[in-house]
């Protein structure tokens, strides 16, 4: 009988465990299972063969890092190399073998995942070397420990902050749109004849604010209205309004409500404003790419959709194209009903300007250069936004080809170009490209 080695990673170190029991235990699995319940009866299949404890909590997680990407750490590799016989080039049994830096032949199989499995339940009393919770305060700490540094990136692209603000400033407009309009029907009621004349919801908020009673409204205050309302044709027509006014009067109590109210739309429309300012910002960080091309809120908007940009990046193209439109998918396909063409990227400026006929085929193009930007932003080290101002050259050429016939320049070509002004080095191979890029017309 071949011996049969299991290495188990814990977390407080390497530990090799040898078969020891003369029986076919591979062929009977349910065997292997009702013996591992038993410490007694698991202790007469395998045995401790070495153990080799992590030095500190840095090499700890150095190595679990290690095993996490796939990568064989030197420790593992010397400790390997000095407790495992030289593996015999005939086995009968089925094995898979590993091509790398090592060369012995690995056992995968429900048995082996069992015997793990056991070692990992009586780890504590199995391992003489450790003291009692020794294992658990380790698997505690490594937890931290590889938690944090999973998280730990560059912070100024951390997609997360978009995801929130792009939250964020959708609920801002949809609470100063309904404030405005309370504001509005509030204060409409002593001066109703502003509202035609100022259509803009911050303008209205801070012209309520300073205007308060319409009968105190003087004509030596027409610089200051005009100052406000940015245009002195709008602020005669304000004055001339407020004296000729058929709204009712109002007592000073309820005007401070108003103009208390009327404050708070002009702080958070203004709040509103910066985090737009950030909004674009961060994009420009994280997704500079995404943002040359589709713009700042669109892309913001994709990848909270998509949970991360690291999510959309792994998208296909033809997902890209309806996310947003899965109510709408989903419907199509129960009804047997035509599907939907397009989802998020509906807003973007290329869709509204495509002729009807074609918009089905440019939101195929513009999701397939989206998925491009989006992965070249989730995986170049230094971000630029060379690729997506010309993928959006791209996508300008494409529509000027369906209304005007004019041939697009080709993918490679173009590329070539980008990788130039990027200064990025790089062999691009040209192959035949369809109509549409990835998809066909």
């Amino acid at each position: 009988m071949s011996q049969l080695f299991i290495l188990v990673e814990l977390a407080a170190g390497y530990a090799l465990f040898e078969r020891i029991e003369s029986e076919e235990i591979g062929i009977e699995l349910e065997d292997v299972q009702k013996a591992i319940v038993e410490l007694s009866r698991f202790q007469s299949i395998i045995r401790l063969k070495s153990f080799a404890p992590f030095r500190s909590a840095a090499h700890a997680l150095e190595n679990a890092m290690d095993v996490s990407e796939g990568v064989l750490n030197d420790h593992l590799k010397a400790f390997l190399e000095m407790n495992l016989p030289k593996a015999s080039k005939k086995s009968k049994q089925p094995r898979w073998l590993h091509q790398g830096p090592l060369s012995f032949d690995c056992i995968i199989d429900d048995t082996v995942r069992e015997l793990i499995r056991g070692v990992r339940l009586h780890a504590d009393r199995l391992l003489a070397q450790l003291k009692d919770r020794d294992l658990d305060r380790a698997q505690l700490g490594l937890g931290h420990a590889y938690s944090r540094s999973k998280v730990k990136f560059n912070v100024n692209r951390v997609d997360n902050m978009i995801t929130q603000s792009i939250n964020l400033l959708d609920q801002l407009d949809k609470d100063v749109n309904t404030f405005s309009m309370r504001v509005r029907e509030w204060y409409g009621w002593h001066f109703p004849e502003l509202v035609k004349i100022v259509a803009d919801n911050y303008l209205y908020a801070k012209l309520a604010k300073y205007i308060k009673n319409k009968s105190d409204l003087k004509e030596e205050q027409l610089d200051e209205l005009e100052a406000i309302a940015g245009d002195p044709i709008k602020a005669k027509m304000i004055l001339d309004a407020a004296r000729a006014s058929m709204g009712t009067d109002i007592s000073e109590f309820d005007m401070a409500n108003i103009e208390s109210f009327a404050d708070r739309v002009i702080s958070l429309t203004e709040y509103r404003k910066s985090l737009y300012g950030y909004l674009v910002n961060k994009m420009h960080a994280v997704a500079p790419n995404l943002s040359a091309l589709i713009g700042e809120v669109v892309g913001a908007r994709l990848i909270a959709h998509a949970g991360s940009l690291t999510n959309l990046a792994k998208y296909p193209a033809s997902t890209v194209q309806i996310l947003g439109a899965e109510k709408a998918l989903f419907r199509a396909l129960k009804t047997r009903g035509n599907t939907p063409k397009y989802g998020l990227i509906y807003h973007s400026t290329f869709i509204g300007r495509a002729a009807q006929k074609n918009k089905g085929r440019i939101s195929r193009v513009l999701a397939n250069k989206v998925s491009i930007a989006s992965r070249i932003d989730c995986f170049l080290d230094n971000p630029t936004n060379k690729f997506g101002e010309m993928l959006r050259e791209q996508i300008e050429e494409r529509l000027r080809f369906y209304e005007e016939g004019v041939t697009p320049r080709k993918n490679a070509e173009v590329m070539a170009e980008a990788l130039k002004a990027a200064g990025i080095d790089m062999d691009i191979d040209e192959e035949d490209e369809e109509d549409d890029g990835a998809f066909g017309g």
